[in-house]
């Protein structure tokens, strides 16, 4: 699998609103960085996800006009912006941002996420 791949995947698991599916696309020393809050290990990221999921519901996440700004052999990085739409205290809302993610290959040389900058514009 490539990054690019690694990349649609996680957006479509991000969308199941399950953690399990997006874990195991992320790196054991994942770091990321929110508008509001760095995470650091799995359960910060975990808390972080369920905590927005319950908050908006039925949020489908998307990604736009994504560059990749660098493919190695055993990195990569990425920038697009993000899209999210879903329901707040019942009432339809939409909103957009800019994303960072870098891809590293883990001891198994499987792409794997190891860090995600996400920043509302």
């Amino acid at each position: 699998m490539s990054p690019i791949n690694l990349l649609k995947q996680y957006i479509d698991a991000t969308n199941t609103h399950n953690f399990e599916n997006v874990e195991r696309l992320l790196h054991p020393k994942a770091v990321y960085w929110f508008t509001d809050k760095t995470c650091t290990g799995m359960e910060e990221i975990k808390k972080y996800f369920e905590i927005a999921w319950d908050t908006i519901k039925e949020e489908k996440y998307s990604a736009a006009d994504v560059q990749w700004l660098v493919v190695e052999n055993d990195s990569a990085t990425c920038i697009y912006n993000y899209h999210y739409e879903g329901y707040f205290k019942g009432k339809f809302i939409k909103g957009s941002g800019r994303a960072t993610n870098v891809f590293v290959k883990d001891s198994e040389q499987n792409w794997k996420i190891i860090h995600e900058h996400l920043s509302s514009i």
